[in-house]
């Protein structure tokens, strides 16, 4: 008879705890909001997100636009900045693009 042999694998991500949040509610129409537009810093980002956010606003004129930009994309979001975001505008816009 043959001897198994086993080999250990260690998963690098160690415990992983999560809360459940829920979504938040969803407007009924967007026309008439502030819309809050959130630059990550990558590359094209800023492109992506202000062309889009012009296209937006051409078919459903947004009272404001605002725009913001985190310090780095390979971080969160101060929470400062990310209050002051909550706190002016009813949406918020963001993407990745590379």
């Amino acid at each position: 008879m043959q001897k198994k042999e086993y080999i250990a694998v260690f998963d690098p991500r160690g415990r992983v705890e999560v809360e459940r949040v829920a979504p938040a509610p969803r407007v009924a129409a967007l026309a008439g909001l502030r819309l809050g537009v959130l630059d990550n810093t990558k590359w094209n980002g800023n492109k992506l997100l202000r062309k889009t956010a012009a296209r937006l606003d051409e078919r459903l004129g947004f009272a404001a636009i605002n725009y913001y930009r985190k310090e780095s994309f390979s971080k969160p979001a101060d929470p400062a900045l990310i209050a002051a975001i909550a706190a002016d505008n009813d949406i918020v816009l963001t993407a990745i693009g590379d």
